[in-house]
């Protein structure tokens, strides 16, 4: 294997990694909070991607990308309110088909709205034959953007978590419900903000890689397997191991094209999903008892 060739494929790997860690953090902010494992997280990432491609042609691209946003993250609001938080103590196999229906639900939706088409959101600086020449290797400018801007999100979620009073909030509901309840937190809120906060994420990124990958009504199935065994990979809960184990995911992957056909790719990560779920449940930087899911 060529140096050139190297690179691509490591750059190709980070790209897809990164993406796929910031679908995983989405399963770990409302995981942390409530216990759910929201299938529906692929499609917040479609939903960002296909409404600011509506958008664009009314207005400036960052104008289109940021009230796709907002949308979007008012659905995550909208579903957390209606199927979610009348709910009194589900059942993990009850939250599970629960979320796999919403998802269903929004693809159903999403293909009357949009249709079957493949579109995508133009680049945000030159165009798709536009490179950088980085060790020999081809990089579009956009493969930048989609590092940088998933990189900014994993720092801001990291500093909001630790620092601001309603980020401890979460995790105080996330270490123990109860109490944080009795200490005066809202619960049911915190939970409405999970929902939110994960599906605006989902959204950004969606926009930001839709010119690579482009976006279709059922783009978001895929990139939720993906995402959830980034997450089991990392240890459920633990955003930070989340992006190691996407980066590691988005590389195996990417240097599995030159031994195996393309076609077998997505087998690369079921395959990993189900050896850790047998041999490490707990994920490769979790603890065993954040392999345990949380009472709702």
């Amino acid at each position: 294997m060529t140096t050139e060739l190297f690179t691509q494929y490591l750059f190709a790997g980070i790209t897809y990694g990164i993406i796929y860690a910031v679908v995983a953090i989405g399963f770990n902010i409302i995981y942390n909070t409530t216990g759910i494992i929201n299938f529906a997280q692929g499609e917040f990432v479609m939903l960002g991607g296909m409404i600011s491609i509506s958008l664009n042609p009314l207005m400036p691209l960052p104008l289109a990308i940021g009230l796709a946003v907002m949308l979007t993250t008012l659905i995550g609001a909208l579903i957390e309110m209606v199927f979610i938080r009348w709910l009194v103590h589900p059942s993990v196999l009850r939250m599970i088909i629960i979320t796999i229906g919403i998802s269903i639900l929004i693809r159903e939706v999403a293909l009357h709205i949009w249709g079957e088409g493949v579109r995508s959101l133009p680049y945000f600086y030159g165009n798709e034959i536009s490179s950088i020449d980085i060790l020999g290797a081809h990089v579009s400018p956009q493969v930048l953007w989609v590092v940088g801007v998933c990189s900014i999100i994993v720092t801001l979620l990291s500093l909001f978590f630790k620092f601001t009073p309603l980020g401890q909030e979460m995790l105080a509901c996330s270490a123990n419900r109860l109490a944080a309840t009795l200490c005066g937190i809202n619960a049911k809120n915190m939970v409405t903000l999970s929902f939110m906060l994960s599906a605006g994420i989902g959204a950004l990124a969606g926009c930001v890689v839709s010119p690579i990958t482009y976006t279709q009504y059922d783009c978001g199935t895929g990139l939720a397997i993906k995402g959830f065994t980034v997450a089991v990979l990392g240890g459920l809960g633990n955003s930070m191991a989340a992006v190691a184990a996407g980066l590691l995911l988005g590389i195996l992957e990417a240097f599995s094209i030159h031994i195996f056909p393309l076609a077998f790719q997505d087998a690369i990560s079921i395959s990993i999903l189900l050896l850790i779920l047998f041999i490490r449940p707990h994920g490769l930087f979790g603890s065993k008892e954040a392999a345990e899911l949380k009472e709702f």
